[in-house]
């Protein structure tokens, strides 16, 4: 892959974005480049456990690449192409089976913020910021960006993001509940987030199913997410490592979980 860093850190996938050159924006062969990646991802099955994406360099991604946008067919409109592209990514990502970690060390602009708040933890440097960057250009948010925003940090900041198209800084962000975890700088960021993503790895099958539970809980009404609850326990409750928790409880020592 020429536009996406993949490397296996023992349970974790690591997956950076990598064209440093335009802050990691993203062009057509990163998109399949990230596309890729994610199938190998899921091709590894249970030796991976966790997934942490950042970016190279100095950007975490800056929105699409307008210069490699503006040399593309346009015979089909904008909107197309999220569907053809983005719009099958997303739903890969949503539906892994692994908890996602994002570390945002820079910008976040356009799509690229999109993806960083599709992490279950986001981490960020304090020299990060979110940029809702598509009414600078005059196109409106995607990438599930008028999804995420409103049950994020509201409906009234959602909107103020998205029509004013001004930088949030990565404190304010943390204060608004858009970031969990916020690090001093680069070094202490990566060290942290691969602290989460490795403890999140070392966890219980039944993450992945929070995730499913979480995700689900948008759409379900309260009875559809109760019978939800009930049938992903029976899972859980079946899973080896719910044998092994009540193991390690009664032993009172640490579980020993394999994600199984």
């Amino acid at each position: 892959m020429e536009r996406m860093k993949l490397e296996f850190q023992d349970k974790v996938a690591v997956l950076k974005f990598n064209h440093p050159e335009v802050m990691n924006a993203v062009g057509g062969q990163m998109l399949a480049d990230f596309t890729e990646a994610v199938y190998e991802v899921r091709r590894s099955g249970t030796a991976t456990r966790a997934l942490l994406l950042t970016g190279e360099g100095r950007g975490f991604c800056a929105g699409a690449n307008l210069q490699d946008e503006g040399r593309a067919d346009r015979k089909t409109g904008a909107g197309d192409g999220l569907r053809s592209g983005y719009h099958p990514l997303l739903f890969m990502l949503r539906d892994l089976e692994m908890p996602i970690v994002t570390a945002v060390n820079g910008a976040a602009a356009g799509v690229g913020m999109s993806f960083a708040v599709l992490g279950d933890i986001v981490c960020a440097s304090r020299n990060a910021f979110f940029l809702q960057a598509f009414a600078r250009i005059g196109l409106i948010p995607d990438g599930g960006s008028t999804f995420m925003l409103p049950r994020m940090v509201g409906w009234g900041r959602a909107v103020e993001l998205s029509m004013l198209a001004e930088r949030l800084p990565a404190e304010k962000a943390y204060e608004w509940g858009l970031v969990n975890r916020l690090y001093d700088d680069n070094d202490a960021l990566m060290s942290g987030a691969m602290e989460i993503a490795n403890k999140l790895a070392n966890g219980p099958r039944s993450l992945a199913l929070i995730r499913k539970a979480y995700w689900s809980t948008w759409t379900n009404s309260f009875e559809e997410q109760l019978d939800l609850e009930a049938r992903l326990q029976n899972q859980a409750g079946s899973s080896k490592d719910f044998g092994e928790g009540v193991r390690a409880f009664l032993e009172k020592r640490d579980a020993a979980f394999q994600g199984e």
